[in-house]
């Protein structure tokens, strides 16, 4: 797999959810990456800072464009702690924690992104709006109560599975309510 079509495949993928889940700006994407996954290997081993790169290059560009906030996914040696802006942290009023991720404790994804930012923080939860899931990270733990599955054309980066979702806001109110404005 070459990190040219690693990086193409990514930039499809967060286009399509975007078009799709028509995230305002300053929406949050939580992105959960497994490098082994989309290298043909078993999440946790064999992680690339490479494939990371291509993800992050793919994907980066894309989000600026749209006003979308990046939340990188550490592993679970870090306990899926996540990566951010200090400035996203500082909005949504989320707390630091402190560590810094490296390629086999929090991924080579999580450190491709702390390496990238401008000024990353590590926070411990978040509640995005929309998420991708690449290589079965289970991101779940950090999208908003209301999950709604994306299906995209792209399936796979490299041969990692690709899952999406957006969240909507709860329904409440029972057979009376009115959901719509």
């Amino acid at each position: 797999m070459s990190l040219s079509t690693i990086r193409d495949q990514a930039r499809q993928a967060v286009t399509e959810l975007l078009e799709k889940s028509a995230l305002p700006q300053g929406s949050l994407l939580v992105v959960g990456c497994s490098t082994s996954e989309i290298l043909g290997g078993s999440i946790g081993h064999n992680g690339s800072l490479e494939a990371a790169q291509a993800v992050y290059e793919g994907m980066a560009p894309v989000l600026q464009a749209h006003g979308i906030h990046l939340a990188a996914q550490c592993c679970e040696h870090l306990n899926r702690a996540l990566i951010v802006e200090r400035s996203v942290a500082l909005a949504r009023q989320y707390e630091e924690v402190c560590v810094v991720p490296q390629p086999h404790a929090g991924g080579s994804w999580a450190t491709v992104c702390w390496q990238q930012f401008t000024d990353p923080v590590a926070v411990e939860t978040i509640r995005a709006e929309a998420g991708i899931d690449i290589g079965d990270t289970l991101i779940g733990m950090h999208l908003r109560a209301v999950a709604v599955p994306v299906r995209l054309s792209v399936s796979e980066i490299g041969s990692a599975r690709v899952v999406c979702a957006r969240t909507r806001p709860k329904y409440i109110g029972g057979s009376r309510a009115v959901y719509e404005r």
